[in-house]
């Protein structure tokens, strides 16, 4: 039965680079609670959070999974993110679910890549944070060095709420204990600092211990919340999640004191989709009129879509009626479920701050606002990255092209970081991603679940064309065959325009030397060039064209013959223009090891990347700030990888297009030469 206070809930997202013990957590803590009667392995492929057959197969989570516990009281609801860098779109989407953001690292790996990454998510997201260090039963760990470097990564607010003991086969709680020795030092040494850290929150208690008086256990208890949201205290827990150890400590301390639904921030609601759109107050109450938020969709085979829902306000049933963003046509709730792993238990009531899931719910998209009143509502998501690594399919068999389609369209829906579309100026359907394990594993889906095998390879770069001086172009079009002839000429002038701009076209004609209902045809003829390109075959953009002059035949004059008297005036005039090839620039945020610096530079400028910037990071870490062309980075995830052995992360997204250097131009129109030959 689902809980019926927004008080007696706790929603965790457990987010941590793949490997650290994330999903064997959440096994433990269901065991531990009773919410299972045994205790899933990954490696046997018996964990609740992984049923996906391609994550038993791989030992690893690529979906956000959920389930939910009752524990002393609470409604515990856990969302497990993949990991791995390729698959940040599911920490995306999960955390917009959850209130506490738990960051789990390995005691034998430290600090990742994907953990400072998805650190700074959380905090983005104004989520509370708690840290477990887990697996501290590990061969040769440095548990207080790794603690130390917690503290210099993410802060000194990071502070150990519990401390290993007998060599990590027990925890001793260091919040309301004083007695005893750990692995790590004394418990009392360890809560004062916790002490210190929590009473900042609060300036009752500040000036009360500043007085001298002693601060109870309760009223530390009654603070530690507060102290969570605003950032004075990180707790640390330590765990060996494979044989349960810290679970319990760890699951009192979110039921006891990590924050619930009723205390955290309430989720950014608007009255429209602009950002100065007046907001909507949010409170989190089962009186309220329903409010709820779209946080992830998914599709399975024998239930259909789901969407999950994270209740803002109000209460939900079966006969709840809600609308969509600013939607008039009302829809019933009708079935409402608690997810399991991959089981749907069907529920018949849920409150404010619990999360739900509606089943074949078509028109439900990621991030959309369900909600009783009449009034429009957007929300805002977490944002994604920029999926910039691309591969051009096409189907194997004949007759897919369609299928292809509506399947990129779902898998779309369920993952922020996947995009399908079909390149109108390349004449390829492109998917893109975060990196290559990323889109192998979506096209897997698509062959799993639609039965969709498809052709991948490099897809082309989407130059462009343009021209950087002014200049005039003539052409006499004139044919005849026995009857009517065509007859048409035309004088224009080109010149380039900024970057961006587009295309212009002027008519710039004086006395009728051209009738007026042929000057759109001569403009057809013109935006064929555009479309078609006249260099090495790209589209064209950032030129004004300005007829100016011609001459007609008041018999043979025809709308066709002037479209092909402006189509060639137009080639002659870019002939004379200086016309250039431009290239996608993107930019680009390298997260390095510092020894790797001096590699990673040398990499770039043998790219034609140009570094804009360099940041000291903690724990021994760079970030470069760089741009790039496109053409030059497509496939930069594994020389990346290769440089640093894999601690290597980046992000890039589009900044603007430049001309292509000479020598490179002549390769480009010499290939596209080539293929057009062949073609003919």
């Amino acid at each position: 039965m689902a809980a019926q206070r927004p008080q007696d809930i706790r929603n965790i997202v457990l987010l941590g680079h793949g490997g650290c013990g994330k999903t064997t957590l959440a096994e433990a803590i269901l065991h531990t609670a009773g919410a299972t009667s045994r205790f899933g392995t990954v490696e046997d492929g018996s964990t609740v959070m992984d049923f996906d057959a391609t994550e038993k197969d791989r030992q690893h989570s690529i979906n956000p999974s959920l389930a939910y516990v009752a524990y002393k009281g609470k409604d515990i609801n856990i969302i497990d993110a993949p990991g791995y860098p390729d698959f940040i779109g599911g920490p995306v989407s999960a955390a917009g679910g959850a209130d506490i953001a738990v960051i789990v690292i390995s005691a034998a790996a430290g600090i990742e890549v994907n953990t400072r990454r998805l650190f700074k998510l959380a905090e983005e997201l104004k989520l509370a944070r708690a840290i477990v260090i887990n697996k501290i039963q590990a061969e040769n760990v440095d548990l207080m060095g790794l603690v130390g470097t917690i503290q210099e990564v993410f802060g000194a607010s990071c502070k150990p709420m519990n401390l290993p003991a007998d060599g990590g086969k027990k925890v001793i709680d260091c919040f309301v204990n004083t007695a005893g020795e750990s692995d790590l030092g004394s418990a009392a040494d360890a809560q004062t600092q916790l002490m210190e850290s929590v009473i900042e929150a609060d300036e009752k208690l500040m000036e009360a211990y500043l007085g001298g008086e002693k601060v109870s256990a309760e009223q530390l208890g009654a603070a530690f919340s507060k102290a969570m949201l605003a950032g004075t205290v990180i707790p640390i827990l330590f765990t060996e999640a494979r044989s349960a150890v810290g679970v319990p400590e760890f699951m009192d301390a979110v039921a006891q004191f990590f924050p619930g639904p009723d205390q955290s921030p309430a989720r950014p609601i608007r009255k429209g989709e602009a950002a100065d759109a007046e907001a909507v107050k949010i409170v989190c109450d089962p009186a309220k009129p329903f409010i709820g938020q779209a946080f992830k969709v998914t599709s399975d085979p024998f239930v259909g879509k789901q969407s999950w829902v994270r209740i803002l306000q109000g209460s939900v049933a079966p006969d709840t009626m809600y609308v969509l963003k600013d939607g008039r046509k009302a829809t019933k709730v009708g079935h409402l479920f608690k997810v399991f792993g991959k089981e749907s238990r069907e529920i018949q009531h849920a409150v404010a701050g619990d999360i739900i899931s509606l089943a074949k719910v078509e028109e439900i998209k990621w991030g959309d606002v369900l909600h009783a009143e009449s009034s429009a509502m957007y929300g805002q998501m977490p944002a994604a990255p920029t999926p910039m690594y691309s591969l051009a399919i096409e189907p194997k068999s004949r007759g897919d092209e369609q299928k292809i389609s509506e399947a990129l369209s779902k898998l779309a829906e369920e993952d922020p970081t996947f995009v399908g579309i079909r390149d109108n100026q390349t004449h390829e359907t492109v998917i893109s991603g975060i990196g290559d394990l990323h889109l192998r594993m979506m096209l897997e889906k698509m062959k799993g679940r639609f039965n969709l095998e498809v052709v991948t390879k490099q897809p082309k770069i989407p130059y462009r064309e343009t021209v950087t001086a002014k200049a005039e172009g003539h052409h006499r079009h004139k044919k005849q065959t026995g009857g009517a002839g065509q007859f048409g000429e035309v004088y224009l002038r080109v010149e380039p325009l900024e970057r961006g701009s587009g295309f212009e076209f002027v008519d710039d004609i004086f006395g009728g030397s051209i009738p007026g209902q042929f000057v759109p045809a001569i403009e057809k003829g013109v935006r064929d060039v555009l479309a078609e390109g006249a260099i090495a075959g790209y589209p064209m953009s950032d030129v004004r064209v300005s007829v100016y002059d011609g001459k007609h035949h008041p018999v043979d004059s025809k709308e066709v013959a002037f479209r092909t008297a402006g189509k060639w005036a137009f080639i002659d005039a870019i002939s004379k223009a200086r016309p250039v090839l431009l290239e996608p620039i993107v930019n680009l945020e390298i997260t390095i090891p510092a020894q790797y610096m001096g590699d990673i530079s040398g990499d770039l400028n043998g790219r034609r990347g140009r570094i804009q910037g360099m940041d000291t990071l903690p724990g021994g870490m760079q970030a470069i700030r760089a741009t790039a062309p496109l053409a030059e980075v497509m496939n930069y995830n594994s020389q990346l990888r290769s440089i640093t052995g894999g601690q290597g992360s980046y992000t890039m997204e589009f900044s603007h297009y430049e001309p292509v250097p000479g020598n490179v131009q002549q390769q480009i129109v010499a290939k596209s030469e080539k293929k057009k030959q062949e073609e003919e």
